[in-house]
């Protein structure tokens, strides 16, 4: 059995579109993973952040599985429980 590594290697040189299609969705990964890594960092469980920060548990599992386009507000709210800042940069 291949590791993930190995295998997202092996399918990137094979499928060019694999590679543009996973470049695409990076931001959303990051920040899923952003949002997953404060929130567990802070100890609490989605139901604790959720009701912190005056949302429902289900926009904060969705919010981390990045199945939602959460609003700025809405973002914003989640980060200041977590003690961060939402920062949106355009451009490199």
């Amino acid at each position: 059995m291949k590791d993930w590594k190995t295998y997202k290697e092996e399918s990137f040189k094979k499928d060019p579109e694999l590679v543009r299609l996973y470049k695409e969705l990076e931001p959303e990964y990051q920040l899923a993973r952003t949002f997953i890594e404060a929130r567990l960092a802070k100890g609490l469980t989605q139901v604790e952040l959720a009701r912190k920060a005056g949302v429902g548990q289900t926009v904060i599992a969705r919010l981390e599985s990045g199945t939602a386009n959460p609003t700025f507000g809405t973002m914003s709210k989640v980060a200041s429980v977590l003690g961060e800042k939402v920062k949106i940069t355009i451009g490199d």
